[in-house]
């Protein structure tokens, strides 16, 4: 009680000037609970006060303090600036500060100790909800924090109330109304103070709604199908969870689930109303869609002809039958539409087709096109044919005919169908075919002959007549001489003829023989009479020779005469050498032209050397040169002819050829092949892979080269101058060629060519590869960061680290052309991939869906499925393989079925490597199906029975047996065991249970005892149950 006693007697002595621009403020506002808080003033107090909402906690005067009791501790005062500092703040600490001056003017400040917000959580009454019929309780809560401020969030926008939300218990409790699909969420709530905020994990609502917005459709989009087509019918409905659907027709539930409906090879008595009934068993409605499909049997068409057939000027009638409905009939004509016209009339509905007057051009196929709501046919031509005529004959024959020879005439007139003939001569019928015969013919058969043909369809028939006049024959006709043909002779050739004849004429080589006084080039003949005179003979004449005598009738021909004129020989030709090397042999050929062939003589100093046209002389000495001459004699002509040859023996030298170098072969560069040769020699030649070198300067794509003397030089060398080289050396005998000289050009290398990944991982190896065209082959280096790392074309780095990203470089060096070549890659190391493998979370079961999931434990770029090591891809035009789709990393089948078994991977891939999942084994559980029961149907009284149930189903299946539709099983296994009695006898019925698919079968079997009274042996479908398999064996005495 003493201070305030101090203060009011300061206040009594003590007085300060007017205070100007006092301000108080906070280090950290709000601060935290524990927290260390400086309030500072802009302006020293010298006398004055501070207080804590209304409360004096400090007292100031004259640069003392004096601290109120419950904050001695806690308080720290800087004279200097009036400042208060508050250690270890406690939620308490809250409120007004205020620092007041002694002449009654003060400042305050509103401080704010708030708790740090921890562990904010959050939850729902019930996640799992009914849309329109439940509503949705969401709650925040925290483990710490004051001054909270609440926001809810859905996905990433804010909630607030009004409808159907409600905010509740300072806004911690979110209560949605009614909840809709659109309510799922993810929902979090966001807790905040001055300090900061946290942010509840989300929680994530399963809205159960539908089945609506119902949807029915044919994958063809139509409602009328002609019976026999495929059609599937597909329903739709928007639910959660999927609603299952039930199909029915004509309000008749069928045997089938599932959003498709297949219906294969369809009959007209499968029209009406079809419709799927969509069924969700947690929201408990129902919904369903309905189409109306009609199928009608395809019509088929047939054109036929109605009354006589067509006739030109007349009028036929067309019908179209057509088998069924129809709505338009269409005529075709050669595939052109037709239309009504003046002589072209439709009959009702376009059933008939009248041409009213024919004519040739409406000859053509004919076709009727039939069409209704489902199929539009067209018939199969009908070939409508003119028929017409006949026209006037037509007569082809002679006018003459010879004695002892045949005639033949025919008749032809046009007319369709093709008409019929007869020939007349002298009133008599002497022919009833188009083609008239007559022979061997004699004078009295001479006079008027007439053709008369008929058409059967037209009724109509024409004649027409000719003349034919017997003559004498020419018996034979050939040609003779009675001189030998010798070129520059004269000479004649007769042409003989055995009875009268009007003229000859003379063919050469089949062709007509003319004279032709302009071309002097042509032999020199004329004819007289029957004779043809060669005025002379020249090797020109020479031919195939026939002659022709004529009468009024025909043209007799003699046989082929082959003429062949007796000439030469003409002055000889000789081939061979003009010199020969001593020890060696020489050949000469010497031929004339002759007919017949020529003999031969050689000559030499006078003396026969050969009878033959061949000379062969050897071995050669001196002696041997000369002239050498042959002489060819014609034995017919008695002419001959000679020509000479010289031939100089020289001595014989062994030239030694090589070819040289004194350089190393570089691309590029200078270098010279040298011919060496030991002896004299004449000229020197080259080859490049036996082929003659030669330059041409225009080629400038060939290597460069020249030759000077015995040598070549390349200007420069190139990589297309490689070859096998030989030079040749020759003299007037022999040309004398070194060995093959195979020449290799040293080059490179060029730049080299890296073969390498972009991407590894970490962990792993990768490997490079340098190549660059070099010869010799190049040694080769690779660098990283400046350091060889490698002195081989391999490089394998690994195991991988981040720092091993970067450029790598390949120099390529060839230690003969002093060259080397660099190239660089690139190779960027990324994080490997963990474990990927394939999982689900639910049994496999036929007709259900199904999803598998690759889990992937590090980022991956793509992921792609394989079945049994096969790349799995979706076929939509395949309806026969089984129906699923990818989505992200799951594999979803809509639905299974038993073909969908198999062996499975999934591949993760990212820039550097692909990783494969171990092999699953998809394995699907189905059935029981084709249930049945053997067994015998009767069997004597006293005799042991069994009867076996098989069935296909996966797993295997449980087998219960019951006797005359007892509800309590007599046994279970495959196999039932009984005594045949009276007592046995009745229905055994199979049940067939698996225990995965929940699905069970039953079959039933009728047995009688042999001898007693006969028993009706049935057989009963099975029923279908919820069930599944093992097999074992009981006996049973019933």
């Amino acid at each position: 009680m003493k201070t305030p006693l101090l203060f009011l007697i300061l206040t009594a002595i003590t007085f300060e000037g007017h205070v100007h621009g006092q301000r108080i403020y906070a280090s950290e506002n709000p601060i935290a609970v524990g927290g260390h808080l400086t309030i500072h003033s802009d302006t020293p107090v010298p006398i004055g006060a501070w207080l804590f909402n209304g409360d004096v906690i400090m007292y100031i005067f004259s640069g003392e303090n004096y601290t109120s009791y419950g904050w001695t501790d806690r308080l720290i005062y800087d004279k200097t600036t009036s400042s208060l500092e508050i250690t270890s703040t406690r939620l308490q600490d809250s409120g007004i500060y205020k620092l007041q001056r002694f002449n009654g003017l003060n400042v305050q400040l509103d401080l704010s100790v708030q708790e740090l917000i921890s562990n904010v959580t959050l939850s729902a009454k019930s996640t799992n909800l009914v849309e329109f019929k439940d509503s949705a309780v969401l709650t925040c809560s925290i483990s710490a924090g004051t001054s909270l401020t609440f926001w809810w969030l859905e996905g990433n926008s804010a909630i607030s109330g009004g409808g159907g939300v409600q905010l509740s218990n300072g806004n911690a409790t979110l209560t949605i109304m009614n909840v809709t699909r659109l309510n799922q969420g993810p929902f979090r709530c966001n807790v905040s103070n001055g300090l900061g905020f946290e942010v509840s994990p989300s929680v994530q609502l399963n809205i159960s709604y539908g089945p609506d917005n119902t949807k029915i459709a044919a994958m063809s989009m139509k409602h009328i199908y002609k019976s026999g087509s495929d059609i599937t019918l597909s329903c739709s409905a928007d639910s959660s969870p999927p609603a299952t659907i039930h199909w029915m027709v004509n309000n008749v539930y069928l045997n089938e689930f599932g959003p498709h409906l297949n219906l294969s090879n369809i009959k007209a008595n499968q029209s009406g109303s079809y419709t799927c009934v969509f069924d969700n068993a947690v929201t408990m409605r129902q919904s369903n869609a309905s189409m109306v499909i009609q199928i009608l049997d395809p019509i088929t068409a047939v054109v036929k002809q109605i009354g006589v057939p067509a006739i030109l000027n007349k009028s036929f009638t067309l019908d179209c039958e057509v088998d069924g409905p129809v709505d338009t009939i269409q005529w075709w004509k050669d595939g052109d539409l037709m239309s009504a016209g003046n002589s072209t009339v439709f009959g009702p509905g376009n059933k008939t087709l009248t041409l009213s007057l024919v004519q040739h051009s409406d000859g053509g196929k004919y076709q009727c096109q039939a069409s209704n709501a489902v199929s539009n046919t067209t018939s199969s031509f009908y070939t409508v044919v003119i028929n017409f005529g006949p026209t006037t004959p037509v007569i082809h024959g002679p006018s003459y005919g010879e004695t002892g020879s045949s005639v033949s005439f025919n008749c032809s007139a046009m007319s369709i169908p093709p008409s019929s003939y007869c020939w007349f001569f002298d009133g008599s019928i002497v022919s009833n075919t188009s083609q008239l015969i007559i022979g061997p013919l004699s004078f009295n058969m001479s006079g008027e002959y007439t053709c008369t043909a008929f058409n059967n369809v037209t009724g109509e028939n024409s004649t027409s007549s000719t003349m034919l006049t017997v003559i004498e024959a020419i018996e034979l006709v050939m040609i003779s001489s009675n001189s030998t043909p010798i070129d520059q002779q004269n000479f004649t050739l007769t042409c003989q003829v055995l009875g009268p004849y009007d003229t000859i004429y003379w063919l050469k080589n089949n062709t007509l023989l003319r004279q032709d006084a302009s071309n002097t080039s042509s032999p020199m003949f004329y004819f007289e009479k029957n004779m043809l005179h060669f005025t002379p003979l020249s090797i020109q004449s020479q031919g195939s020779y026939q002659c022709v005598a004529t009468n009024k009738a025909a043209h007799h021909w003699s046989p082929q005469y082959t003429l062949l004129v007796n000439f030469g020989p003409t002055t000889p030709v000789i081939h061979g050498p003009s010199y020969g090397e001593t020890g060696s042999s020489v050949s000469f050929n010497c031929s004339a032209m002759s007919i017949p062939p020529s003999s031969y003589c050689w000559f030499f100093d006078g003396s026969i050397v050969s009878n033959t046209s061949e000379l062969i002389i050897g071995p050669l000495s001196f002696n041997m040169s000369g002239e050498y001459t042959c002489m060819a004699f014609n034995n017919v002509t008695g002419e001959n002819s000679t020509s000479s040859t010289m031939l100089t023996v020289i001595e014989a030298k062994e030239l030694v050829v090589m070819i040289s170098s004194n350089s190393t072969p570089i691309d590029q560069q200078n270098f010279t092949l040298t011919c060496q040769v030991l002896e004299p020699y004449d000229t020197i030649y080259w080859l490049k892979n036996n082929t003659l070198l030669t330059q041409d300067a225009s080629n400038t794509s060939s290597p460069m080269f020249y030759f000077e003397k015995n040598m070549l030089h390349f200007t420069p060398l190139s990589i297309q101058s490689q070859g096998s080289y030989q030079c040749v050396a020759t003299n007037k005998a022999a040309h004398h060629w070194s060995p093959q000289y195979t020449l290799l050009v040293n080059f490179g290398p060029t730049t080299p060519v890296i073969h390498g990944p972009s991407y590894g991982e970490t962990g792993s190896s990768v490997s490079f590869n340098c190549s660059a065209m070099s010869i010799p082959p190049s040694s080769y280096c690779w660098f990283f960061d400046g350091s060889i790392v490698s002195n081989t074309s391999e490089l394998i780095i690994g195991p991988l680290s981040f720092n091993m990203s970067g450029e790598y470089t390949c120099m390529a060096f060839n230690n003969v052309t002093g060259e080397n070549s660099t190239s660089s890659t690139m190779l960027t190391v990324i994080e490997a991939k963990g474990l990927v493998m394939i999982s689900s979370n639910s049994t496999p079961i036929d007709q259900q869906n199904f999803t598998l999931t690759c889990q992937v434990l590090e980022p991956y770029d793509t992921i792609y499925w394989l079945k049994n090591n096969t790349l799995l891809t979706q076929d939509a035009s395949n309806t026969s393989s089984p129906m699923f789709y990818f989505e992200k990393n799951m594999l979803h089948f809509t639905p299974l079925s038993i073909q969908s078994q198999g062996s499975y991977q999934c591949v993760a891939t990212n820039k550097a490597a692909h990783h494969w999942s171990p092999q699953y084994t998809l394995l699907v559980n189905y059935g029981p199906l084709n249930v049945s029961i053997s067994g015998p149907n009767s069997e004597k009284a006293g005799v042991s029975v069994s009867l076996t149930c098989s069935a296909d189903s996966q797993p295997a299946c449980h087998f219960y047996w019951f006797f005359n539709n007892e509800s309590t099983p007599r046994g279970n296994g495959s196999v039932f065991y009984f005594i045949a009695s009276k007592e046995s006898e009745g229905s055994y019925t199979c049940q067939a249970k698996n225990d995965v698919t929940n699905i069970t079968i039953s079959q039933s079997k009728t047995f009688a005892v042999a001898g007693a009274s006969a028993a009706h042996l049935t057989t009963k479908g099975g029923l279908i149950f919820m069930g599944l398999c093992a097999l074992s064996a009981h006996f049973l005495q019933p």
